[in-house]
C-alpha cells in the first residue's frame, strides 16, 4: 500500500500536469479568463462515478438568455437519491471574465462563451460527487452544474450590448433562466439547498446568494458558498490599480451595475460593488468563504500582473511558491494580510471560512482538496468537514491556517 506522502506526490503531478495545461490555454486568452480544469484523476471512485450529461435550457430562447455568442445555456443535473430527494446542491462554474469587445469576441470561440464548444458530459466530483467517502454530506443531494458562458459572473444586462458587435450580454437573463427550469424540476420544494461557485462562479455566488434564498420556501434551510470568489481590490507591485480597472471595464461593458448590491451601487462606484469585501457583509444568507490565502490566481494577475514585473523577477516565484525570496514572500504574507482585513466585518457578523495557506485557487469541486486521507486540513478538518459542520450544525466556523509555509497538508499548484 502506497503511504500517504506518495500519493500526495502522485496527486501533485497531477495537479501540476493540470496546471500546466491551462497554462498554454491561458496564452491565448484575451483579458482576465481563467480556465479551471480538473485533474486526470484515475482512482477507483472516478471510474464509478456516472457521466452527467449536459442540458441547455428549454426556455432560454423564449426569454433572450443567450450566452456570449447567442447560443442557448446550459447545466449538468444529477438526481437526488435516498434522503437527498428534496435537498439541492448548485454549483457555478468559474472562468474569468471579459472586459472588451476584443476579449469577448475571443471568449465566445470557447466553452466559455457558447454551448457550442461544451461537454457534452462531465464527470462530478468533490462537491458534486455521488460517492460518500468522498463527499460524506452531499452525496446524496439533487446536483447542479451551472455552465458558465457570459463573461461577467451572471450578472451583464442586454441593455449595454453594442450594435455590430454580435454580443449578447446576457449573464443576468441566464441566472434567471436556469433558476427558474430547476424550481420547475422540484428546486421550489426543497428542504435544504446550498448554493456554490468557483472563482467568478463563487463571486456570482455572492452576488445572486440573496435572490437564490428569496425563491426557495421560507421554511427550507438555504446557505451559499463561494470558493475563491473573494477577489481583493489590491494594488499591484507597480502600484497600479490593475484589477480595479479591469473591474470597471467589466462592468461598464456588460451592463453589471443593475445586478449588483443595491446598498453598495448607493454608496459606491459600481464597479467597487463587484469586490466581495465591498458588500458581503450586507449578504442576508449565511455564506461560508473558502479562500486559499495565496491563491495563485490573484497573485498571478492583481498583485504580479505580467505587465507589472518589468524585469521579470517574478516569473519563477509564480510558477512554484517554494522558489520566492524572503522578500518576495514578505509581500505575499502582506497580500495574506490584506485578506484577513477585508474579511474583518464578515468575520464579525461570524461568516464561515476556510482560509488556508496553500498556493492555489477552487478547492471544493476536486476530490483530492475537498475531502481525503491527504487533503488539506485546518485543525485536522478537511473543507468538507468544515463546510459540513456550518451547515448541518448552524455552528460560526472560522478556520483561518498560520502563514505559509506553516501547513505540510497543502496542495501548492507548480507551474512549467
Amino acid at each position: 500500500m502506497l503511504s500517504i506522502s506518495t500519493h500526495r506526490r502522485i496527486w501533485r503531478r497531477k495537479l501540476n500536469w493540470v496546471a500546466a495545461a491551462a497554462a498554454v490555454v491561458a496564452i491565448f486568452l484575451l483579458g482576465f479568463s481563467l480556465f479551471s480544469a480538473s485533474p486526470n484523476k484515475t482512482t477507483q471512485l472516478t471510474q464509478l462515478s456516472e457521466m452527467v450529461p449536459l442540458t441547455l435550457i428549454s426556455n432560454a430562447k423564449k426569454t433572450g438568455a443567450f450566452c456570449l455568442d447567442g447560443s442557448l445555456p446550459g447545466y449538468h443535473f444529477q438526481k437526488g437519491f435516498g434522503s437527498g430527494t428534496r435537498n439541492w446542491l448548485l454549483h457555478i462554474e468559474g472562468g474569468g471574465w471579459c472586459n472588451t469587445i476584443a476579449s469577448c469576441s475571443y471568449r465566445k470561440t470557447t466553452a466559455l462563451g457558447s454551448s457550442k464548444y461544451m461537454d457534452l458530459e462531465v464527470k462530478f466530483g468533490g462537491i458534486l460527487s455521488s460517492d460518500p467517502s468522498e463527499n460524506p454530506d452531499f452525496f446524496s443531494w439533487n446536483k447542479v452544474k451551472i455552465r458558465y458562458c457570459d463573461g461577467a459572473s451572471f450578472a451583464g444586462r442586454p441593455e449595454s450590448e453594442i450594435n455590430g458587435a454580435k454580443l449578447f450580454f446576457r449573464g443576468q437573463l441566464i441566472w434567471e433562466a436556469v433558476k427558474d427550469e430547476l424550481l420547475s424540476l422540484g428546486l421550489s420544494n426543497a428542504r435544504q439547498a446550498l448554493l456554490s461557485g468557483c472563482s467568478a462562479g463563487g463571486l456570482a455566488t455572492l452576488i445572486h446568494c440573496d435572490d437564490f434564498r428569496d425563491v426557495l420556501p421560507k421554511n427550507a434551510k438555504v446557505k451559499c458558498l463561494s470558493d475563491a470568489g473573494f477577489f481583493l481590490n489590491e494594488k499591484d507591485i507597480a502600484g497600479n490599480h490593475t484589477i480595479q480597472s479591469f473591474y470597471h471595464d467589466v462592468v461598464q461593458l456588460q451592463g453589471v451595475s443593475k445586478s449588483l448590491n443595491k446598498d453598495c451601487v448607493a454608496k459606491k462606484d459600481p464597479f467597487k460593488c463587484l469586490f466581495p469585501q465591498e458588500f458581503t457583509s450586507s449578504i442576508k444568507t449565511p455564506i461560508f468563504l473558502v479562500n486559499p490565502a495565496y491563491d495563485f490566481w490573484q497573485i498571478q494577475n492583481i498583485l504580479v500582473p505580467v505587465s507589472s514585473d518589468f524585469h521579470g523577477d517574478w516569473s519563477t516565484c509564480k510558477r512554484n511558491i517554494h522558489n520566492c525570496s524572503p522578500n518576495q514572500v514578505a509581500i505575499l504574507q502582506g497580500f495574506r494580510n490584506s485578506l484577513l482585513k477585508a474579511l474583518t466585518n464578515f468575520l464579525q457578523i461570524n461568516g464561515g471560512v476556510f482560509i488556508n495557506s496553500c498556493y492555489i485557487h477552487c478547492q471544493t469541486w476536486i476530490a483530492e482538496t475537498w475531502h481525503g486521507p491527504a487533503s488539506p486540513k485546518i485543525n485536522n478538518k478537511t473543507i468538507a468537514e468544515s463546510v459540513g459542520e456550518w451547515y448541518f450544525n448552524d455552528k460560526t466556523v472560522q478556520q483561518i491556517d498560520c502563514p505559509y509555509p506553516c501547513n505540510p497538508t497543502c496542495y501548492n499548484m507548480v507551474f512549467p
